[in-house]
Order: structure tokens, then sequence, then C-alpha cells
């Protein structure tokens, strides 16, 4: 069995909204063993509509459409699945007397317009919507069957997990057991991950494996799909093992796992504090960290030293140094972290300085030239170790900052670890340590 999802609205075909309705449906879909052969958003036109529906009945076992059943001149859905149909709109009385109760608990008298929420196609079945005005839909259209929903999330939601799903469970057709995974990398461009992973990524295996990239974290998704959960689940298990041999230490974690959780989550297991000290990423790391919850006790605090006379009052830079290497220089930053360690009695320090942009770069240190230093402190020994490594990293002043608190993190994560960045795509240069 296989399903088709169609999202109505103009706001999604413009971009003005993200369509996380497709997503949502896709998981529990598979989750019962019905794969998504397409996700498809259409405007709301109803020639446009109609099309979209028959074309999908006419391909999958399964329709499922969101949006388009509001009370607005807009909302077309309901009438595009009678065109589709070819048959006319009735009004269900229980849906007016259902919508006229639920103004009547808000103090308020169902608008007239809303009357047009309570007509369904002939012979199609009504979804009761106990969570808001505008009822679902069940039809049947050449092989499929068809539900239509609410777009708004919230009602979506309760929907399908109430009323919908337990109806496609008891739909006749073959099931496979479809099982996935995640796993996410930061350090290598998808092309390299693509390269490394070799023929895992053969479109005629099973498991299938592909990447997606997002903000620079490159995300190999696996997909299973067996005749038995069992089945599915030792391959699974066995391609994701041939993932992590393959990529190492680029990959920090699986599904919604983040780079700064996995940092974190190092940092407790070693029982160690941070501190930061930034420049051109004006506080994005300290961010990071924090939107961690439960980082209170791995998170000592952080500097955001924009101008050189903070860099020298609160880090303890020295004049001589900004005078002789500028800002954007491995001395500065090394400097940055150690001022950073020193003055937060953390046990580590990251700092950033770099130029994010548009402007500022030289011939010599372009735009996205980024330094980032890591002082570390052995606890034993009370000896401080600090390195500083130079990245260039492309795009916009946006990317340019989140990829370098990123790079920061990872640099961070890798020490943890006991590892080198040398292999890191943006690394220009060998590191420069010492001890203090």
């Amino acid at each position: 069995m296989q399903a088709v999802i169609l999202s109505i609205g103009d706001e999604l075909v413009l971009g003005q909204n993200i369509d996380t309705n497709s997503a949502y449906l896709s998981q529990h879909l598979a989750s019962k063993g019905i794969g998504t052969l397409y996700h498809q958003s259409v405007a709301d036109n109803q020639e446009a509509i109609t099309q979209a529906i028959v074309q999908a009945s006419q391909r999958v076992e399964l329709v499922i459409i969101t949006g388009g059943l509001g009370p607005t001149e807009d909302d077309l859905t309901r009438q595009a699945l009678a065109q589709a149909m070819g048959v006319e709109l009735v009004e269900h009385q229980p849906s007016i007397e259902a919508i006229t109760a639920m103004y009547a608990k808000r103090g308020r008298t169902m608008p007239p317009r809303n009357r047009v929420q309570a007509l369904h196609p002939q012979g199609t079945t009504v979804i009761p919507n106990h969570w808001g005005t505008a009822p679902g839909i069940h039809a049947r259209l050449n092989k499929a069957d068809i539900y239509v929903m609410p777009g708004v999330p919230r009602e979506m939601y309760s929907i399908y997990e109430n009323l919908i799903a337990p109806a496609i469970e008891q739909l006749p057709g073959d099931r496979q057991a479809i099982l996935t995974a995640k796993i996410n990398t930061f350090g290598l461009g998808e092309s390299d991950v693509a390269q490394k992973l070799g023929e895992l990524m053969d479109r005629t295996r099973n498991p299938t494996v592909g990447t997606t990239v997002s903000d620079a974290i490159v995300a190999v998704r696996i997909r299973a799909e067996f005749d038995t959960p069992a089945q599915a689940r030792e391959q699974l298990d066995d391609t994701i093992a041939k993932v992590y041999e393959r990529l190492g230490p680029v990959i920090f974690g699986q599904e919604d796992q983040t780079l700064s959780r996995a940092v974190v989550n190092l940092l407790c297991e070693h029982k160690l504090t941070a501190a930061t000290a930034e420049s051109c990423t004006g506080g994005l790391l300290a961010k990071m960290l924090t939107d961690v919850p439960g980082c209170s006790d791995n998170f000592a605090g952080g500097w955001v030293t924009y101008t050189n006379e903070m860099k020298i009052s609160q880090l303890g830079v020295e004049p001589r140094t900004l005078e002789i290497h500028d800002a954007v220089s491995e001395p500065v930053a090394r400097q940055m972290a150690l001022g950073a360690l020193n003055a937060s009695k953390a046990d580590v320090a990251l700092s950033t300085t770099g130029f994010a942009g548009p402007g500022g770069g030289t011939p010599e240190k372009p735009v996205g030239t980024v330094w980032i230093g890591l002082a570390r402190r052995n606890k034993d020994t009370d000896a401080v170790n600090v390195e500083a490594r130079e990245f260039v990293i492309s795009g916009n002043r946006d990317d340019v900052r989140d990829r370098a608190a990123k790079c920061a993190l990872q640099m961070l994560r890798f020490s943890l670890m006991g590892l080198s960045v040398d292999n890191l795509t943006w690394s220009r240069r060998q590191p420069a340590t010492s001890n203090i």
C-alpha cells in the first residue's frame, strides 16, 4: 500500500508557511507499513486541486488531503473533491448543529458563512471535528480511499490520531514493515559523505541510504522495507553500523540529537564545565549550548567581546598582539580562549574571531575566515593546553556565524574524544598548540 499526501493552500505554495503536516503524516503512515509516494502542495485553485486528487487516486491506494476546508472563498477542497467525483455538494445537518454548538459554547452566533463547512460531496462520509469547525471527509475514488482534514495542525493531529488512523489500519492491502533512521553528521560536505558511503547509496539497495543537508548538518537517512519487522530491524541495524564505520566521529547523533546536545553530554560525562569568548559569532555559540536543557551544570558562562577594547579589558588580550596580528588571528584566538578559561574558572573554553561579512575581509583573510581557539585545563596537573584552528567558511553572514559556532562545538567535541579536527571540511591548516 502506498499513499499520496496533498497539502492545500496558497501560503504553502508561496513559501509563507512550512508544510509540517506532510512530515507528520508520512512518519505515522510509515509506522503502519504504508509508504508515501510523494507530497504535493497545491494552490487554492479548484481546477488544480481537482486534477491533483484525480491523479493521486489513480496512482495509490490512500490519499490524505489537508487544508482548504475553511469558510472563506479560497477554501475549495470540498468543491474540488466533488468535482473530481462528478457529484454535487450536499449539506450535513449534524455538522450544522455541531458548528452552531461550538460557536454557542464560545458565547457567539455562527456566522452564515460557516454554513459552507457543513457541505460534503454526495456519497461521502463526514468525519466529525471535535476540535474545530471544519469536519473531515472520507471518500472513495478510482483505486483510493481519500481522507480530507483541516490544515490547522492541532485539529489535523487530533482528527488523524483519534478517527482516521484507526480507520486506515482496517483498510485492505498488503503492508510492509518500514523502519527508518536518521544519522546526523557535521564537518564533511555532502559529496564527501556520499563518497565515504560508497555503494551503500546504491538506489537498488534495501535498505536505501540517502543524504540531506540543512544548515551544514549532513543527515544520512536510512529506510528499510521488508516483509516482517524483525527483518527490517536486522537490516536497518546492519546498515547503521556500516554508516558509523565509514563516517566515524563526524557522526554526532541520531534522529533529533543536536551537535550542542552531543557536546553537553560529553561535558557531563567528563564532569567538565565550559566557557565561551565570542567575537564574530556574537553569542551564538553560547546560545547553542544554553539551548540544551540542563546545561547549567556544564556551562559556566561567556563573553561577547566585539571590539578590541573589550577583548583587552575582559579577556586580557594583549594590545601588542592585536596591533601586530589584528583581531582575526591565531594569537588573538588563543588569548581569548585562555582569558575566558582563567576568568571563568571553567575546565575548557572556546573562542571565535573572524570576518562574518559582508565587509571586513582582506585578500589575505577573506570574508569567512574564522579562527577558533580552545583552551583546556588538565584537572590533575592544572596545566593548560591551548590550540587554535583557522577555518574558511563560505556563505552569507548568517552562514558564516552558524558554521563557525558549529565548528567550535565540533572542535570541542573532538578534543573531549581525544581526536584531531584535521579532516573537517573548513579547517585550513594544522593547529598551533602549546602548554602553559
